[in-house]
């Protein structure tokens, strides 16, 4: 199998952070170059109505993409360590933080890169600095939710590291990046905190 994936991009980093929790070394990364628009170029990320990484190529020549369903799948190879739930109570919780930290925390988080990031003029067209401004403001509002969360639980699904936190962390990191959006300074200590412990795993050092 091959991953087409890129640097610093969130949704890759999904991915490359979940094959690094679960170990998984036998799948060749390709990288592809975001800012030099290889991917729009690339038959191989033409799985979606606009090209789009990360791609997941396997064996037969199928072409997976989307963040979730490429982890989804590693992990119905891939067992153990145990991301998206033990049960099926548990993995509905573990979707439903998931799907909180994706829309709440990377949509905002992508948005607001991609409309007031000076890198991303090129490719997002038009670039509409007003909304990219709102969307800063959502991701405060929805970071603020999390603080109150954090503050109960150690991990966005609950008692312990799942890929709603990789969600949650990628988005973070990607404003932090290129925003300088950092927890401490808008006042969340607990989401800080989560941070700092998340970038101590041996797959976010990775």
């Amino acid at each position: 199998m091959k991953l087409y994936t890129a640097k610093l991009a969130p949704n890759p980093r999904r991915v490359q952070l979940f094959l690094a929790e679960k170990g998984i070394r036998d799948i060749e990364v390709v990288l592809l170059d975001f800012g030099k628009q290889e991917h729009a170029r690339s038959p191989v990320c033409e799985v979606a109505p606009t090209p789009q990484l990360p791609v997941l190529e396997l064996d037969d020549g199928r072409r997976l993409s989307e963040s979730r369903a490429i982890c989804s799948y590693l992990e119905s190879r891939h067992p153990e360590p145990n991301l998206f739930g033990r049960d099926g109570e548990e993995r509905a919780f573990i979707e439903m933080a998931d799907r909180q930290a994706e829309f709440f925390l990377l949509v905002h988080a992508m948005n607001a890169v991609r409309h007031s990031h000076p890198g991303f003029a090129s490719i997002e067209q038009p670039q509409l600095a007003d909304f990219g401004r709102t969307q800063i403001d959502k991701l405060r509002r929805s970071a603020a939710w999390y603080e109150t969360l954090l503050g109960k639980q150690a991990y966005v699904a609950g008692d312990r590291f799942t890929a709603a936190d990789i969600t949650a962390f990628c988005a973070l990191e990607f404003v932090r990046g290129l925003l300088k959006f950092v927890p401490a300074n808008e006042g969340f200590a607990n989401l800080q905190a989560y941070r700092d412990r998340i970038a101590e795993r041996p797959s976010a050092k990775a």
